[in-house]
């Protein structure tokens, strides 16, 4: 670093051309460039178009899209001129990234600023990009601080561009003019990356999501979520906080109807926090001296101990693929140069550590137009970028499950049960040929059963919420569950007579439904993926007579609410939608309840005697006059 002094009397002697200044740079030194949309663009042409002057300068980096070649420069000369560095924990299976795969450095964006301030990887040369100075002398890095702040901080010498377009972001993200020893004035066009294009898979996991997000909630938002995806799981909450890595127009559009208030974080509160930005120009205007933003260093804003200090930090993250276990891969998007892999995991042990935190892990069923599933049955030669213990919640536009606590059986069966239909059955034979279902479980025909997400309700009884759905391949045990805590003559009312023991293969055709021919609706209170069912009704399809036969149950503590009138409403009305004539339901003369239920429905009701149980019936084209 130069000598301190009054900066205003250096500022004109450390002024040179950026030639002048990428000659400043020694053979065999280690040399920073500033991250994404920071990157200093005018000075990376300099450095490419000289590198022949060069021999061995190893390029430090997060994983960039190259606007000037630098890797083509170390592969034609062999490294002899630069050798690259890029910071990035994806799986680097796509063509792009899998021929320079030997200069990826796997590492947690949280801790790359500690490589640097340790001087275990000393920077000898950083070249940053900057804000003009203030009065004072300090300059913004503006949309990029992550890993450039601590880098700068760190280096023996620093070249600075000084952009006149570069936004003054507040915050940790300023450095002072006697902190550079050499300043270029150029003035260019930030990089800006347009919207991503829009996935009606990804536009269904953001309705979906939507259900899992409550007001209040800090939301960090990984690179790769669609714009209208992202309004439709976000746009309808309150209060909303941001603790993200990336600030990106979705979170300025969001920002700007309302939705983040940013008062309830429990930390920061009023602050919308990131690291960088990438975006348009109109992102970068937002940013400017805008005094509801701060950029914090990645080993703050990534640092799981402090995304956990947030109240209900929710993590949204786009994922490539995922095994039957829960082994996560991921990686750039070839429409998208840059990904926040390196910061995933940070943000996934922070947001489930927080207190009523959620990490939300999303991707669409298929790839390559559909030919190919996202959901397999290992991993094999793809990177592990999330283990399958640091997974909790997975979205596909199938539906939502949670792995968190859950069984390699449990966790097979979830996870095909929201692959794509077409491939189901494959990833059954796979899991049962890795032996992670029992020689019990059998293929069956429900297992091409979509999800009707459109039945689901969430209603409030006396101060709790509950969830009225259809079921699911992952509620066989808490059915199991049920029907074991049900009262003697609550399960005599519904079997027809005793009985103690509920075995897998008869709770088998209740979970596993195909929603047309067997549809189960169940009350669930409780934690997602961990709730406890409190009552149940169902319809299995007579075939021959085109009529579907329902029955219900209900815990004793939750009877006299409601909740089978509500379940029967949405057996009536599935019924219809899927083309059956009506429903049949057999109950004992002294089942008041039942009948009164069944009276209750818009139809004209007929009551006969088959023996010992009275028979109600109806036709949906028959309604009461």
């Amino acid at each position: 670093m130069g000598k301190i002094s009054y900066w205003a009397d250096d500022y004109v002697e450390k002024k040179r051309s950026a030639q002048e200044a990428i000659r400043l740079i020694k053979p065999g030194q280690r040399v920073f460039i500033g991250s994404a949309c920071g990157e200093p663009q005018y000075l990376v042409k300099q450095l490419y178009e000289m590198s022949n002057q060069f021999t061995d300068l190893e390029i430090v980096r997060l994983l960039a899209p190259e606007s000037t070649p630098l890797t083509l420069i170390a592969e034609k000369t062999h490294c002899q001129s630069l050798n690259i560095r890029s910071f990035y924990l994806g799986s680097a299976k796509s063509n792009h990234l899998a021929k320079n795969l030997r200069f990826i450095t796997p590492m947690n964006l949280s801790a790359v600023p500690r490589l640097f301030k340790s001087r275990h990887l000393p920077i000898h040369v950083a070249l940053i990009q900057v804000s003009p100075s203030d009065d004072f002398g300090w300059m913004s890095l503006g949309v990029s601080v992550d890993i450039t702040l601590a880098a700068t901080l760190s280096a023996d010498f620093v070249i600075a561009q000084v952009n006149p377009r570069m936004p003054r972001v507040l915050g940790r993200s300023f450095i002072h003019v006697n902190d550079v020893d050499i300043i270029v004035e150029h003035e260019e066009e930030l990089f800006t990356i347009d919207e991503l294009p829009e996935l009606e898979s990804a536009n269904e996991i953001g309705r979906l999501i939507a259900r899992l997000i409550d007001d209040g909630s800090t939301i960090q938002i990984g690179l790769g979520a669609t714009s209208k995806g992202t309004q439709l799981a976000l746009s309808s909450k309150n209060d909303l906080g941001i603790h993200t890595q990336y600030l990106t127009n979705d979170i300025m559009h969001l920002f700007s109807k309302g939705v983040i208030t940013n008062r309830k974080k429990g930390i920061n509160e009023g602050k919308l926090v990131a690291s960088s930005a990438i975006g348009t120009n109109e992102l970068y205007e937002f940013l400017h001296n805008n005094p509801a933003i701060e950029f914090h260093p990645s080993d703050y804003v990534n640092d799981p101990s402090i995304i956990a200090q947030h109240h209900r930090m929710v993590s949204l993250n786009v994922i490539m693929t995922i095994d039957l276990t829960g082994q996560v891969g991921a990686d750039a998007l070839p429409y998208n140069h840059f990904l926040g892999v390196s910061g995933m995991l940070d943000f996934i042990r922070g947001s489930t550590q927080s207190e009523r935190g959620k990490s939300i892990l999303m991707l669409s069923s298929t790839g390559q137009r559909g030919r190919k599933s996202r959901i397999v049955p290992t991993l094999n030669d793809t990177a592990v970028v999330v283990p399958r213990g640091d997974v909790q919640y997975v979205v596909t536009e199938y539906g939502v499950v949670n792995l968190f606590g859950k069984s390699f059986q449990e966790r097979a069966m979830a996870m095909i049960s929201i692959a794509h239909p077409d491939f189901r059955d494959e990833l059954f034979f796979e899991a049962k040929r890795m032996g992670l279902l029992g020689p019990e479980r059998t293929l069956k025909e429900a297992i091409h059963g979509i999800y009707p997400q459109r039945l689901e309700e969430a209603i409030e009884i006396n101060g709790e919420l509950v969830t009225i759905r259809p079921s699911k391949p992952v509620d066989e045990r808490r059915i199991q569950e049920h029907y074991y805590n049900l009262e003697k003559n609550d399960v005599i009312s519904r079997f027809f007579h005793e009985k103690t023991s509920f075995v897998h293969n008869e709770v088998e055709g209740i979970s596993q439904i195909d929603y047309v021919k067997e549809l189960t609706i169940v009350a669930v209170v409780g934690e997602f993926g961990f709730g406890k069912i409190i009552a149940m009704g169902e319809y299995i399809l007579d075939q021959t007579k085109n009529m579907a036969e329902i029955a219900f149950s209900v815990s004793k503590d939750w009877q006299g609410k409601g909740l089978s009138k509500i379940m029967l409403r949405k057996l009536a009305e599935a019924a219809m939608e899927n083309g059956i004539a009506g429903l049949i339901a057999y109950t004992s003369p002294q089942n008041q309840r039942m009948i009164n239920l069944f009276k209750n429905l818009p139809y004209k009701i007929r009551t006969i005697f088959d023996g010992d149980l009275l028979l109600l019936s109806c036709r949906f084209d028959k309604i009461k006059s």
